[in-house]
């Protein structure tokens, strides 16, 4: 199954099994069925619950945050995830803190999904990786698609927290198989933490690597290519939520070296919360600080080569590699 299916079959099985359950975004009726295909078939089959909007990002994730705040579920899509900037207040200023601010707990039931990232020649504005905009948000999850992850279960536990999400849908991704891998590597889960590791009898790997789902497949290439090229073994470990992130559940399977990569430029990002918070836990063990790999400081250009200059790819992952491990 591709990752579209899985996250389109996702969708499906949440309207099935809830009834308060709704969906709404621009584009998603049939027969068009979403920009990404994600919501094929859902207005067909839920025709009362599957909610077409105007264009403005602001009013829909609005009414989303409405519907969760009187007791229904709302998944809400961004068609393109560049554009949940223009519904930040909306996300910053009324649906994280209605969770807290009427003198107790109010669960709201909502996740709003963004199609993310580079590599698709969409250009500036529509292959940006805005995570890091919305970092420490009190009251507010965020997620990232993964291969490794089954969709249902990842909607399932951001429900389960009670609290507004956001759903960063990598979108190299839907068009891969779910938990397709080199056969070099072997796949297992702890919880909501994907573990990607060498085949064979168990060996520390001479560096650890902590990427979200978007970027797995360019650390499991540069895995490869130091495993062949250099001897250097590799660990990959892609966790389902983003924030907050839960450190010590990485504890186990982290070495000496250690480093994050994600596609979003540098400066107060997603991977510089991570190596806080392991820095705090693991100073005495690591060989140096924890390292961040960023796409370049640059809008995105169309161009499918000048995109490559920019986007953080294989080659990016393996030279940080290396230039780590020579302390």
């Amino acid at each position: 199954m591709r990752v579209a299916e899985n996250l389109n079959a996702a969708l499906h099985g949440l309207l099935d099994d809830d009834p308060t359950a709704y969906m709404i975004g621009e584009d998603i009726l049939d027969p068009y069925g979403g920009a990404f295909k994600v919501t094929k078939g859902l207005s067909t089959r839920f025709p009362g619950r599957v909610i077409g909007t105007p264009i403005s990002e602001g009013a829909l994730t609005g009414v989303a945050a409405g519907l969760a705040l009187t007791g229904n579920t709302a998944v809400a899509e961004i068609m393109f995830g560049d554009f949940v900037a223009l519904a930040f207040d909306q996300l910053c200023n009324f649906a994280s803190k209605s969770v807290s601010m009427y003198g107790r707990r109010l669960p709201l039931r909502m996740v709003v999904r963004c199609p993310t990232g580079g590599g698709r020649g969409y250009g500036p504005t529509h292959s940006q990786s805005l995570q890091k905009h919305f970092v420490g948000m009190p009251g507010l999850s965020l997620y990232e698609m993964s291969p490794f992850h089954d969709n249902r279960a990842v909607l399932g536990a951001m429900l389960e927290r009670g609290e507004p999400c956001v759903f960063f849908e990598d979108k190299v991704l839907y068009t891969r198989q779910m938990d397709q891998v080199d056969p070099l590597f072997t796949v297992r889960r702890e919880g909501g933490l994907a573990v990607v590791d060498l085949r064979g009898p168990d060996a520390r790997p001479d560096c650890v690597i902590i990427a979200p789902g978007g970027m797995a497949h360019r650390a499991l290439a540069a895995m490869r290519s130091l495993l062949v090229e250099q001897e250097i073994s590799g660990r990959l470990l892609v966790p389902s939520r983003l924030y907050p992130l839960d450190a010590d559940a990485l504890l186990p399977f982290l070495g000496e070296v250690v480093l994050v990569a994600e596609e979003s430029t540098a400066g107060g990002t997603w991977g510089s919360e991570v190596a806080h918070l392991l820095h705090a836990r693991l100073w005495g063990r690591l060989r140096g600080p924890v390292r961040l790999v960023h796409s370049r400081a640059s809008v995105i250009p169309t161009a499918a080569h000048l995109e490559n200059e920019v986007l953080v790819g294989e080659s990016t992952i393996h030279h940080a590699v290396r230039e780590a491990l020579r302390g």
